[in-house]
């Protein structure tokens, strides 16, 4: 499936406190400093403190991640290293 096939992906941000999104896939990793989504555009990394996922359903690949957040990064396609060695060294 083409990606303009795809539900468009959304994301929200409100006061840096409540990230709403949609068209994520899969969740890849959650930890309470960053949360690491696939979503109909490649990898999103969510970084923050005290993250908390608020609201999954990937049925409908709705996300709602709260907590005080301080990065969106989507990540390029790249081979070796990818995300987790950007993120933890």
């Amino acid at each position: 499936m083409d990606v303009q096939d795809q539900i468009p992906h959304k994301l929200q941000l409100e006061q840096r406190r409540k990230l709403t999104m949609n068209a994520v896939t899969e969740v890849i990793s959650f930890e309470e400093n960053a949360v690491v989504l696939q979503t109909a555009l490649g990898t999103l990394i969510v970084q923050g403190r005290e993250l908390q996922l608020k609201n999954l359903s990937l049925e409908g690949g709705q996300v709602a991640v709260e907590g005080e957040i301080t990065a969106l990064i989507y990540e390029e396609p790249r081979q070796g290293g990818g995300w987790r060695k950007r993120l933890f060294g």
